[in-house]
């Protein structure tokens, strides 16, 4: 067993983020304690309304934190559709068809999405926007801790996010886990003037090689998990129609 000046030094910083120990004491007790049971994500709330502040689950489980910015490094991400057939009646029903990766839908429709009528838009309720729900889940690890937060983005954040990654991150030769991902939100108004808060990424700082290493063993570790988290209503937030964009599954 290690000591623990043998755990202290194992603890990576990396520009004041404090890495997660996968080999440490807390490990060790999640692995062995956590057997069996299933392992939950705090969710990290985008307002509705043009809210500047996320709401984030605290020690008070009656009083969430309210933060102007999130940071942390991007462990998982990936598109999710559903659809409901019936409206949201507050019982948070999983999705009548769902997709974990943006292409393919189990249950009823199911089927390729691209193809799928509720995909296409137009298919709304009201005849705008599309009766398949898109969105992008993303898992934030924050500085010290073991499980990440999630985030998952509207149709209106998807396009900044992609915006991100592919003009901040990986066209500079790096990945989502090689860097500190800063969100913020600002507000935004769309073409019929409905005010709604929109996600905005940037680039915190780049990682050492040596904290790369440790957050893509971390990233490859997490993923099983996070690609079987079922969706449901949680997921959803409320939706501008009038701003949506197409935007392919990144």
């Amino acid at each position: 067993m290690k000591s623990n000046e043998q755990e202290k030094a194992m603890t990576v910083i990396n520009g004041g983020f404090v890495l997660p120990n996968l080999e440490g004491e807390i490990a060790e007790a999640m692995d062995s304690e956590m057997e069996g049971l299933p392992i939950t994500f705090d969710r990290a709330k985008i307002p509705a309304g043009g809210g500047l502040a996320f709401e984030v689950p605290g020690e008070d489980p009656d009083s969430p934190d309210m933060l102007k910015e999130l940071v942390g490094v991007i462990v998982d991400h990936h598109p999710v559709n559903a659809y409901w057939q019936e409206k949201f009646n507050g019982q948070n029903n999983p999705p009548d068809c769902s997709s974990m990766d943006g292409k393919n839908g189990e249950g009823s429709p199911g089927g390729k999405c691209a193809s799928c009528p509720y995909n296409q838009f137009g298919s709304g309720d009201d005849g705008s926007g599309k009766a398949c729900k898109n969105m992008h889940r993303v898992y934030l690890l924050r500085s010290g801790e073991l499980i990440p937060i999630l985030l998952t983005l509207p149709p209106t954040s998807i396009k900044a996010f992609a915006d991100y990654l592919g003009k901040r991150v990986v066209s500079k030769g790096k990945r989502s886990y090689g860097v500190l991902t800063r969100v913020a939100l600002k507000k935004a108004v769309s073409s019929t003037g409905i005010q709604y808060s929109q996600a905005q990424f940037s680039v915190a700082a780049s990682l050492e090689p040596e904290a790369v290493k440790i957050m893509k063993e971390f990233s490859e570790r997490i993923k099983p998990v996070t690609r079987k988290l079922a969706i449901t209503e949680v997921d959803t937030v409320e939706e501008v129609k009038e701003a949506e964009e197409e935007v392919l599954p990144l």
